[in-house]
């Protein structure tokens, strides 16, 4: 039976608090403020989840989901169709705060920008996978679930992705189909098929290259090439296949920006880019150091090292080694820097790379986060180790999701 809730506020991960009978309850399709209908969907000792089937006092805030596939049980791509944009942002905001004040002991003011790119927070994702069920039609993952809802079109896609039409195809022997479209204009499909099957290709609805995942970081082309070219102020980068990129159109130049403000990187400077991905932040740190300076970079996708490579080509004080951050800091001997980049995956840093990344000595430090929870425990370590944090952006990446982008600016503690 649906329980009667009334709803507190925004919890990381795209839920809202509630109490019920004493218990927590963290409900999904609502609104803080709200008074709701909602089926508890899972139970546990401590809490529950539940989704709002019926609004009974609506926010402000509320609006009607754009997306017909939007709601309780259906696509679980996006969490905030049904809020206003300036109410997401203040979402992504609180929890920002929220987690930097209660696992870092951290008080900031947040403002989450705005990033260019995204009319009404729809039509801003360049790569969106879909996955596949047996009978071979794509569509997004339920919350939660790994059941696919079948979806004829997807309105936060960019509109190159969606000329490709992958939504209306039938891809019948793969477990997944991603729809790319470049910032220079290149689209791509990339098929993951199931096992050893062969996946006939239907005729697509705009001209595209055609990859086929094969695992273990080995893309083949199809049709055309295997890598997309993305271009960033002057700056061209090559990315193969899924490889690691801005999915937000104007994601890549909005942090670009920031890094480098927050970086202040002079002539001559030793920087050290980790977790480079295709070198976008290590290309501004080398042009930046000059050719007196140098930067290192260190990933540990084989595929992304070798486009990262290709990338930094012109920049000879630049250059690129595959590997784990710390095991690769160490096989090098590298003991000092006088800037360091980070931006980990959304598991963060984790205690040991923080603290072999302090003992660098470095004047400052950028972290580069899409996760607010692990980057607050992260900055509360860097903070044990004398670098607090001294300033931070916040950029809306991801809208209609609870994602946000996050740069932060840690300064060493002269005491």
């Amino acid at each position: 039976m649906p329980i009667e809730l009334d709803v507190e506020r925004v919890a990381n991960g795209g839920w809202c608090v509630a109490r019920h009978e004493g218990r927590v309850v963290f409900v999904r399709h609502a609104l803080p403020g709200e008074r709701v209908l909602a089926e508890v969907t899972d139970e546990t000792t401590r809490f529950l989840r539940a989704d709002a089937v019926e609004i009974l006092d609506a926010s402000p805030d509320r609006v009607t989901p754009p997306c017909p596939f939007a709601g309780p049980g259906r696509c679980g791509g996006c969490d905030w169709q049904h809020a206003t944009l300036a109410a997401q942002r203040g979402f992504k905001a609180d929890i920002l705060a929220e987690q930097l004040r209660r696992l870092a002991g951290i008080e900031v003011k947040v403002d989450v920008e705005e990033v260019p790119g995204s009319p009404k927070g729809l039509g801003w994702r360049t790569r969106v996978q879909f996955a596949v069920t047996p009978d071979g039609h794509p569509g997004l993952r339920r919350h939660r679930s790994h059941e696919v809802e079948p979806v004829d079109a997807c309105l936060i896609a960019h509109p190159e992705v969606e000329r490709i039409g992958v939504e209306r195809d039938n891809w019948r022997g793969a477990t997944a189909v991603e729809g790319i479209a470049s910032s220079t204009g290149e689209r791509a499909v990339v098929v993951t098929p199931k096992g050893h099957r062969t996946v006939a290709v239907p005729e697509l609805g705009a001209d595209a290259y055609v990859l086929v995942d094969e695992g273990r970081g080995h893309v083949r082309a199809v049709r055309g090439r295997t890598a997309l070219t993305e271009r960033v102020g002057a700056r061209e980068f090559r990315v193969t296949g899924s490889g690691f990129w801005q999915v937000h159109p104007g994601a890549a130049a909005v942090l670009l920006e920031a890094v480098m403000e927050f970086a202040a990187v002079r002539p001559g400077d030793w920087a050290l880019d980790l977790y480079c991905g295709v070198g976008l932040f290590a290309a501004g740190l080398a042009e930046a150091t000059g050719p007196e300076g140098a930067v290192l970079g260190i990933e540990s996708d084989a595929r992304a090292v070798q486009d990262a490579r290709h990338n930094l080509r012109d920049l000879h004080q630049a250059r690129v080694e595959r590997g784990r951050v710390e095991d690769t800091l160490d096989r090098l001997g590298v003991e000092r820097a006088d800037v360091v980049v980070v931006d980990p995956p959304r598991t963060g840093l984790g205690r040991d790379v923080v603290t072999r990344v302090a003992a660098l000595d470095a004047a400052r430090i950028v972290y580069v986060s899409c996760d607010p929870a692990t980057l607050a425990r992260d900055l509360a370590w860097f903070a044990d180790h004398g670098y607090p944090l001294v300033d931070l952006r916040a950029f809306d990446a991801f809208p209609m999701t609870h994602h946000v982008e996050a740069v932060a600016l840690l300064v060493k503690d002269p005491s």
